[in-house]
């Protein structure tokens, strides 16, 4: 409810700047057009005026994407020719109009609505108090459809800046074509970093536990004393042991079977549990993601929390995972010494899995701590 107030009153502020813009913008429209009009036959005339009526409207048009932004939480895009914030404007206005009629509409039922508490205070004889019922009553209705007036013109005024202001079509294609031609071939790097690293466990851990569990094997088989053999042999298994140990180790670092088994919020505690500093897991998802979300969440959340203790000795670790919509927000927060280098192997890999799925990664990590790593996943 109390969200509901605060996005109505900030509404109803952008439309009230929007109507005092909307006057400033019927003016530019109507000389802007008449001066335009009368050097249509003159093609260097109307090069001439048309360069500063483009300026200004550009500023204007800035102005205006301000306002939506703050007032109204429209975010458009700032990439917009002269010639659309021209076109903006010109049609802009009208839904300045509109929203001015609205806020008057909200003023009169608001006065009306409320008349029954000054009458009554201030009016000692009160006759017809079925009038005043009534005359309250209507207020209060009147006010509630311009709420909703308010509600909607603040979301028209969001879809013209939008078609308006945004890229055409073919740019949008040809951004798309972009973006997706580069996550496939971060993809790419990242499934080799991924064998690489694969490649590199294998050799430095558990090849050289087999080879030294060959050697215990092959020293034991020529041992002629029996007392020496049984304590090769226990190495020997000992060793085997470990090693059976980092292959696990591999494998759970490769992909979590609990994952799959039980979901990401299992995984995460598990991650917490094996972790030698102590982590906190805040998870508040209505939803289990869909497997590929859940698979960046969680190595986003492991990557993270390897790299705090590895490097930044930290005391203890936040991570929180929470879905606002359709997007899974992910943070991974340590109070350890900070400095944390975005651009490394770890993280940019990371960075390249969540770009993968059209999301995004941010690192903030000044020195002396604390260092934030957050995800944002869309969903479906």
């Amino acid at each position: 409810m109390r969200d509901m107030v605060r996005r109505g009153a900030r509404c109803a502020v952008g439309l009230i700047w929007g109507a005092a813009a909307a006057v400033v913008e019927l003016l530019f429209t109507a000389v802007a057009g008449l001066a335009l009009l009368a050097v249509a036959a003159w093609p260097a005339g109307r090069r001439a005026v048309l360069r500063p009526v483009l300026v200004c409207a550009r500023r204007l048009a800035e102005l205006d994407r301000a306002r939506l932004r703050i007032w109204l939480g429209v975010h458009t895009s700032p990439v917009y020719e002269d010639t659309q914030a021209l076109g903006y404007l010109a049609c802009r206005w009208t839904l300045g109009v509109l929203g001015a009629v609205v806020m008057l509409s909200a003023a009169i039922g608001l006065g009306y609505g409320t008349s029954w508490t000054y009458l009554w205070l201030l009016v000692d004889d009160v006759r017809n108090s079925a009038s005043v019922l009534y005359t309250s009553l209507g207020g209060l209705f009147l006010l509630f459809l311009a709420v909703q007036g308010i509600l909607a013109v603040a979301e028209l005024e969001g879809k013209l800046a939008g078609r308006l202001l945004g890229p055409r079509h073919q740019e949008q294609l040809e951004r798309r074509i972009v973006e997706l031609s580069t996550s496939r071939a971060a993809v790419v790097d990242a499934v080799n970093d991924e064998r690489r690293r694969i490649e590199r466990d294998l050799h430095d851990g558990v090849q050289q536990r087999l080879v030294a569990l060959g050697m215990l094997l092959g020293r034991a088989r020529r041992s002629q004393d029996p007392d020496r053999r049984d304590r090769l042999l226990r190495q020997a298994h000992d060793e085997s042991r470990r090693a059976l140990d980092e292959l696990r180790e591999v494998a759970w670092r490769v992909y979590p079977t609990t994952l799959d088994e039980a979901g990401l919020r299992a995984a995460l505690e598990t991650v917490a549990e094996r972790t030698s500093v102590p982590v906190a897991v805040e998870y508040d998802v209505a939803e289990e993601p869909e497997r590929a979300v859940a698979t960046v969440a969680y190595f986003v959340v492991c990557e993270a929390v390897t790299n705090a203790v590895k490097h930044a000795a930290p005391s203890r670790i936040r991570v929180v995972v929470r879905s606002e919509g359709k997007t899974v927000h992910v943070s991974v927060q340590d109070d350890g010494r900070g400095g944390a280098d975005a651009g490394g192997s770890g993280l940019f890999g990371l960075a390249r899995r969540v770009a993968a799925l059209d999301g995004s990664l941010s690192v903030a990590s000044p020195p002396g701590g604390p260092t934030l790593v957050a995800a944002e996943l869309p969903c479906g």
